[in-house]
């Protein structure tokens, strides 16, 4: 390397520089309340209406509504840029939040606690997934092309790490508040979080940048029919099998702990998995170039499903801790693999729909992976449960191999084009 190069990479910005510090900070708070609503939900339910299916159900209704609209937000924010989709869904969601909270406390019927919830999930901003589209964009459009691919592998490993962190921060929070205040509390202190930060995160600078591939009008030069390629999709059902793994394992493993007497230990026990995933999602970035993505995927998912299969024989909360170690090791990269993918593979001016919906994918198998491991747990036993985590890492891993073949001999970490 000559000293003119040395001198030319220490010229050119950093992305903490292009997007600053104050961006980051506000960011990861911004996300809290995302990470909040289903387990507040859950909770506020099942105290206030004594059900735990209604609370399950509910659950599964917020999911539900980021499914259906999470999307469709996602290709708003492409067409008319973030700062106005956000601040609108910050004011909304809110709303939505204290909405739903006098309905449960109040007469109404189940179903209008689960049209709320509904409520919720759809005007949900969805801010790690339009973080990830916005610091995309910045990287391809003013960043030099040689270093676009080793900044978007940096930046999803960051990503994921503070998802990681949140939804590990984000269950103890609930906890915390609906413990020291009340049940509401929760539910509350979410729809002030969005309010403030998500509106914060909206009126950033950074909020006013637009990808240079879109027009005048705000149209995207790619066609919607390129959001459904086989290798997009692909990774759709590659994420959304890890969100249904995060689902079933935090149920089943609050089951198995509710049987040892100990259920208010369950978050402590997730945490051992949460925190290695979050530690090992960073030391992605720093992996071989020769170690491919679409091998990743593969290593990691099937270290993920290796630590699924011991749960057949745990029995005591010090073995469920080894197994959970060994699944955080494959946890945290196979999800950045999976946005690194789906960065990759964003079709021009589309980014932030892309990546809401893999956003959508963990939140709705999440949802749904609570609330069909509870129905289990509660009628056929622990056991039974404890297969569930199995069978959706099975699909994350499966979902790896028919990556590889759709990849081809091709390698993907391509400079990005959002």
């Amino acid at each position: 390397m000559t000293r003119a190069t040395t001198s030319q990479q220490l010229a050119e910005p950093s992305l903490l520089r292009l997007a600053g510090l104050p961006y980051f900070l506000i960011a990861f708070i911004a996300r809290l309340p995302f990470a909040m609503m289903v387990v507040g939900v859950l909770t506020v339910v099942v105290s206030a209406r004594g059900s735990l299916s209604l609370g399950g159900l509910t659950s599964a209704a917020v999911g539900l509504g980021t499914a259906c609209f999470g999307p469709l937000l996602g290709a708003a924010a492409d067409r008319f840029g973030q700062r106005t989709v956000l601040l609108v869904l910050a004011l909304a969601n809110g709303a939505m939040l204290l909405l739903f909270t006098f309905v449960v406390y109040g007469t109404a019927a189940d179903g209008f606690v689960l049209l709320a919830a509904v409520g919720i999930g759809a005007t949900a901003p969805q801010v790690a997934p339009l973080s990830r589209s916005r610091l995309v964009t910045i990287i391809s459009d003013r960043m030099p092309e040689g270093r676009r691919a080793k900044t978007v592998s940096g930046t999803m490993a960051y990503e994921s790490a503070a998802d990681e962190t949140v939804f590990v921060f984000g269950p103890f929070l609930v906890g915390i508040l609906a413990s020291a205040i009340a049940p509401w509390a929760p539910l509350v202190g979410a729809a002030v979080l969005t309010v403030v930060f998500v509106g914060a995160f909206a009126l950033h600078p950074s909020g006013r940048h637009v990808s240079q591939d879109r027009d005048a009008d705000g149209k995207a030069p790619s066609t919607v029919s390129e959001l459904f390629r086989p290798q997009l999709l692909i990774v759709v059902v590659g994420i959304l099998g890890v969100g249904i793994f995060f689902g079933t394992m935090l149920t089943s493993l609050t089951s198995f702990m509710a049987d040892r007497g100990a259920p208010e230990q369950a978050g402590l026990l997730y945490g051992v998995m949460g925190v290695g995933s979050a530690i090992l999602a960073l030391g992605v970035a720093w992996l071989p170039a020769a170690f491919s993505m679409r091998a990743r995927w593969l290593v990691f998912s099937g270290i993920l499903l290796a630590g699924t299969l011991l749960l057949g024989f745990v029995d005591t909360p010090g073995t469920m801790m080894v197994a959970l170690a060994i699944m955080g090791i494959g946890i945290g990269p196979t999800l950045v693999t999976q946005y690194s993918f789906g960065a990759a593979r964003s079709p021009r001016g589309r980014s932030a729909t892309v990546m809401t919906m893999l956003g959508s994918g963990v939140v709705v198998g999440q949802s749904i992976g609570a609330a069909f491991a509870g129905e289990i747990a509660e009628s056929v036993g622990t056991p039974a449960a404890l297969l569930l985590p199995m069978v959706a890492a099975f699909i994350a891993f499966a979902a790896g191999v028919a990556n590889w073949m759709l990849s081809g001999e091709k390698r993907r970490a391509a400079p990005v084009k959002p």
